[in-house]
């Protein structure tokens, strides 16, 4: 019987797939402003808040595929205007896409520059 306590919880680290691990890494750093652990040929890792981003060109078929990182933000319209001064564009202006009893999920996206997808999502307590 398997044991039912045991269950997953915290990211360690995330792997997304990217053809230029120096240029990724510039865009990465630079534009997004995450913190710069350390590179390798062909990777390099950020800190996001405690997990471990890693990108990387893939070495095998099976590693080549689309990523999408999700990064909260306190106030997503304020995260939206800073990162577009850095010369970040997004599809579509930040929105509504859940709203319970509590607050409302706000969230809008942008791609890195191999099409992964960046999404910031903003929890908004409702007034009260």
């Amino acid at each position: 019987m398997p044991d039912t306590a045991f269950g997953l919880s915290t990211i360690g680290q995330v792997l997304v797939p990217v053809r230029d691990a120096e240029r990724a890494a510039a865009f990465y750093r630079d534009a997004l402003g995450l913190r710069f652990l350390f590179a390798f040929p062909h990777m390099a890792f950020f800190d996001a808040d405690g997990v471990r981003l890693y990108l990387a060109e893939p070495e095998r078929r099976d590693f080549d595929g689309r990523a999408t990182l999700y990064f909260r933000v306190p106030d997503i319209g304020a995260a939206v205007e800073a990162l577009e001064a850095r010369g970040v564009s997004f599809g579509e202006r930040p929105h509504v896409v859940h709203r319970d009893g509590s607050s409302e999920l706000w969230m809008c996206f942008t791609k890195d520059p191999d099409g992964n997808n960046i999404g910031l999502m903003s929890e908004v307590p409702l007034a009260g």
